[in-house]
């Protein structure tokens, strides 16, 4: 499950062409410069119907913005909170919600299956004052159709226990160096997801760069059994494949782990608690040599939506200023909204969350540094189309999952 306990959850995928996504879903429909009036997206807001539904990651939707939403629209909030992308794609398919608030690893299976319905960004007003680096991201953008808005994003950190781990690592060598991660058998912490793969695939990228990876999602047979073999040696030493941000926080309070691949959100609660932990060097930005992976996250309009007004009226107030302060700071996550980093913004939603206030949250979580994100490779779908002269020979999604079954045993 992603996120914690009742508070939290993160994620990412990299910039790859139009024209590449074009051909994986097989759709282009012209939408307009501004990203307004896209065939098929609704065209003028009506009356709220009074309901909405969605589903989204643990601690996107909870109060107080999520009361202040319900008074504000008249639109009555039902929820499903869902653990992982796979749950949201199977229950978006279902025709039970409005919307969704999908990762990059989702985001396109929703597209290519006609699962969600473009939008109109010039009903959304909120979007104008959206980073501009987070806009037209192709994990959410075909061939210049808007499917969506984006909700914020976070970056995959290496995170080490001081006492334990030493010298301080500055690469992603310290867990998938087969002879450095040895030294912390059954001691590893890794997410459990098979988009864990591009992790493997972008350390590779610079420790073997005769393999030829340009984008570690784009992995033809050659690279992507270089990257699976690489987790594969690396599993002996895994002390836990953690999917809940709360149970490796308290994995690395206790020590049970030392190394591992986390979030902001893990970081810094733990830095809260004392825990003798550090994350990937700030003389880098906070992030190895290599570079990291990534989430950002979309909230998308189903193409079967029973309530699009009220889920129009959703997606702009969720990327308001105040509102994506309250999320972002409860969630731990960059927020999308420039807005929303203004510190007087930031500290009444610290207050509104019952929270202490952090004027340097937005600092923290890079939200305005373009040159981190540079770095961050956001998560997207595998397709077979590796978007240059290889053609259709890259492994999709369902090889990414069927190989991370083996790779765990």
């Amino acid at each position: 499950m992603r996120g914690p306990n009742d508070r939290h959850p993160a994620k990412a995928a990299w910039l790859i062409a139009a024209a590449l996504i074009v051909a994986m879903v097989g759709i282009g429909c012209g939408g307009s410069d501004n990203g307004g009036g896209e065939e098929g997206a609704l065209q003028k807001i009506g009356k709220p119907e009074g309901e909405l539904n969605l589903i989204a990651w643990p601690g996107y939707v909870a109060d107080p913005w999520q009361s202040d939403f319900e008074k504000e629209t008249g639109c009555q909030i039902k929820l499903r909170e869902a653990g992982t992308s796979d749950e949201m794609v199977d229950q978006m398919r279902t025709g039970e919600w409005d919307g969704v608030s999908a990762s990059g690893n989702a985001s396109l299976r929703l597209v290519a299956g006609g699962d969600v319905a473009p939008v109109n960004l010039d009903l959304i007003p909120n979007y104008q004052t959206v980073f501009d680096d987070l806009k037209d991201q192709p994990y959410n953008t075909v061939d210049d159709v808007h499917y969506g808005v984006p909700h914020g994003r976070g970056a995959n950190l290496l995170m080490w226990n001081q006492g334990s781990v030493k010298p301080a690592p500055d690469s992603w060598d310290v867990m998938l160096n087969p002879d450095t991660a040895s030294q912390y058998n059954g001691q590893i912490s890794v997410y459990d997801d098979s988009v864990y793969i591009a992790d493997a695939a972008l350390y590779l990228k610079t420790h073997e760069p005769d393999l030829g990876i340009d984008n570690p999602y784009e992995l033809d047979e050659k690279q992507f059994n270089a990257a699976v073999d690489l987790l594969k040696e690396q599993q002996p030493n895994v002390g836990e494949y953690w999917v809940d941000a709360a149970k490796q926080i308290q994995s690395f309070a206790n020590e049970d782990v030392v190394v591992g691949t986390t979030w902001q959100y893990q970081y810094f609660a733990l830095l809260d608690e004392d825990a003798p932990v550090a994350a990937s060097p700030a003389s880098q930005g906070f992030l190895p040599k290599e570079g990291a992976t990534g989430w950002s996250d979309t909230w998308m309009i189903s193409s079967e939506a029973e309530h699009p007004n009220c889920m129009y009226k959703w997606m702009d107030f969720i990327v308001s200023p105040d509102a994506n302060a309250e999320v972002a700071q409860y969630f731990g996550e960059a927020p999308a909204q420039t807005k929303s980093c203004d510190p007087s913004t930031l500290t009444a939603a610290a207050k509104a969350d019952g929270l202490s206030p952090d004027p340097k949250f937005c600092d923290k979580y890079h939200a305005a540094d373009p040159n981190f994100w540079d770095n961050v490779y956001y998560w997207i779908t595998p397709v077979a189309d590796c978007g240059d002269d290889r053609g259709e020979v890259c492994k999709d999604n369902n090889e990414w999952v069927s190989a991370w079954t083996e790779i765990k045993g």
